[in-house]
């Protein structure tokens, strides 16, 4: 495959106003919100910047819940081993203890500052079983809108303080860039310094302007617009992803990709933001046949419809090719319709509205892109290893997942390395340790991809590092990604503007490139990377894929067989052990 370039800026119109606060936090889901919270009371001047209204990321569709070890015969220990055996290998055990010791004070906090998760009869908290989770340790909330519950929640906490000058809301707006300070001797960038940002129109500021902070904290979710399908909201662009490598911040385990298993299948041609149905109903005992009426999971695993997503995920896909069929079924009417509609309601009213009844019709599910594994690299307090840099949640790479994430861990990592990182830069804030610098501009073209070419890319990336990979189709990818005008506003002919649909399809193609090329280097199955042609898992690759953009725009990729957040501190790539 040949040298990947991407370009270190977006082209964009020079900012038309400026602005400052001491911390600049990206995203409004759980992550983010946790972090300006915490933020709120402990340094002068805060901003949250969310890309649409307050709630409406991907914390708002998470259905299946928020795990922890509550339960008085469950424990973090046990916690912990699960997280460990979902992840493939490749999961960081220092940030998964933090996960696993940390959640439960954390969600207790969530209880205590009002929000409103399912009790039993005796009022202690209501705990569920999920794929690969040995004991029954998922809060939730209404049946199947524990995202929901959780945005309310902390949004209401957020209305509390609006007036409070130390903390502004800018909704609609996109961050199109990081702002780094003066760059090092090689030409690699400097600290991160604030944020340019586009206010898309229904925001408090106009057009696109500058916020200087001290630091930036990251919490801009997945991916999933990247792919044709994806149960993921249509902000999800990766836009954190492309910016903190833009900065020069490096990223990992990007080829980690998880496919729920069960997405409500809608005919062909459907794309964008796709239903899903929760693996809490097949937590409750719902069951996947196939399209001849034959339930093939049980010799799959030996936990069948509970294993881990990627082995169903798989396994389904795998199905559909022996059956020629474009979707499998899953069944709950076994279940009851009292039950169901009672335990499900959101599930149940969504599928309704398409005409299907849970309690009575088989539903038709297939694979879509769910949720990214990897990201920004970061230590255990969320820091990146550009200093200035702070990511959380799903858009940061803690370790925590590994080479597949657990179900129902990901708002528990939101919430603990939230709270962990806005401690950490309220104390550097505090202490003098994080100066305001002054912005330099980063060297190289700007770059910009014409907005009609999204559904390209999306496609491209469906084909290429999609369900199952190969060879052949990753060259493939890799060659149409490299084929796309990358300074489309500068080709003759080629209508393109600097402006929000051009700027997200920009990040798109991005992080396909990245996506593409890590896919293509990782010659083994494992976890969310499954290689058709390298079926299996290599011992020899039991490493993470480590990628960043050098001062010329080439992405090399480092092989590491250590894990940064261990070391507790930044890591260059200077620094990076090699195999």
């Amino acid at each position: 495959m040949s040298t990947v370039r991407l370009a270190r800026r977006l082209a964009a119109p020079e900012p038309g106003w400026t602005t400052s606060a001491d911390v600049v936090v990206v995203g409004s889901g759980i992550a983010g919100l946790t972090a300006a919270l915490r933020l709120r009371s402990r340094v002068p001047r805060v901003l949250l910047v969310t890309k649409g209204a307050l709630g409406s990321g991907s914390t708002m569709w998470a259905q299946g819940g928020i795990a922890a070890a509550l339960h008085p015969e469950d424990s973090p220990a046990a916690h912990h081993a699960d997280t460990l055996a979902a992840g493939g290998g490749l999961c960081d055990p220092a940030a998964v203890d933090v996960l696993v010791t940390e959640g439960p004070g954390r969600v207790r906090e969530m209880v205590a500052q009002g929000a409103r998760f399912d009790t039993d009869a005796d009022g202690t908290l209501a705990l569920t079983r999920e794929g690969g989770h040995g004991a029954d340790r998922i809060v939730h909330a209404g049946g199947d809108a524990t995202g929901a519950e959780i945005s309310r929640a902390l949004i209401a906490q957020l209305d509390a303080v609006r007036t409070d000058p130390g903390i502004e809301v800018i909704e609609h707006a996109l961050v199109l860039d990081l702002l780094t300070g003066p760059s090092d001797a090689d030409g690699r960038p400097g600290p991160v310094c604030g944020v340019t940002l586009h206010v898309i129109g229904e925001g408090t500021r106009d057009g696109v302007g500058a916020v200087l902070g001290r630091a930036v904290v990251l919490a801009t979710g997945g991916i999933g617009q990247v792919f044709q399908s994806s149960t993921n909201p249509a902000q999800a662009t990766g836009d954190g992803l492309a910016a903190a490598l833009r900065a020069g911040a490096l990223v990992g385990d990007v080829e980690f990709v998880q496919f729920h298993p069960t997405v409500l299948w809608m005919g062909a041609g459907v794309k964008g933001q796709l239903p899903l149905v929760s693996e809490a109903v097949r937590g409750e005992g719902a069951l996947l046949l196939d399209t001849d009426g034959f339930r093939f999971m049980p010799e799959v695993h030996p936990l069948a419809e509970l294993a881990p997503r990627d082995v169903v995920a798989h396994a389904i896909v795998r199905r559909m090719a022996a059956t020629g069929s474009d979707h499998v079924f899953l069944d709950a009417r076994h279940l009851g319709g009292d039950f169901l509609a009672r335990r499900f309601p959101t599930i149940a009213d969504r599928l309704g509205a398409e005409g299907i009844d849970l309690a009575t019709d088989l539903v038709p599910v297939a694979p879509a892109q769910h949720y990214h594994s990897g990201g920004v690299v970061t230590d255990l307090h969320g820091r990146a290893s550009v200093d200035g840099l702070y990511a959380v949640g799903e858009v940061a790479c803690t370790g925590v997942h590994g080479a597949n994430r657990l179900a129902s861990n990901s708002l528990l990592e939101g919430l603990v390395f939230a709270h962990r990182a806005a401690t950490q830069v309220a104390e550097r804030v505090t202490s003098g340790d994080l100066p305001q610098l002054e912005p330099q501009q980063r060297g190289g073209e700007p770059t910009l991809v014409a907005a009609t070419v999204r559904t390209r890319v999306q496609r491209i990336a469906q084909n290429g590092p999609g369900v199952i990979r190969t060879a052949e189709g990753l060259a493939e990818a890799a060659r149409a990604l490299a084929a796309v005008h990358t300074r489309a506003h500068e080709v003759p002919g080629v209508v393109a503007a600097p402006q929000t649909a051009e700027w997200e399809t920009t990040n798109v193609h991005q992080v396909a490139t990245v996506l593409t090329a890590l896919a293509a280097e990782r010659t083994e199955s494992r976890g969310g990377h499954y290689r058709q042609d390298f079926p299996a898992a290599d011992e020899a690759w039991r490493l993470r894929l480590v990628a960043g953009i050098d001062p010329d725009g080439s992405m090399p990729i480092t092989h590491s067989t250590g894990y940064p957040a261990a070391r507790q501190a930044p890591v260059p790539p200077a620094t990076l052990a090699t195999s």
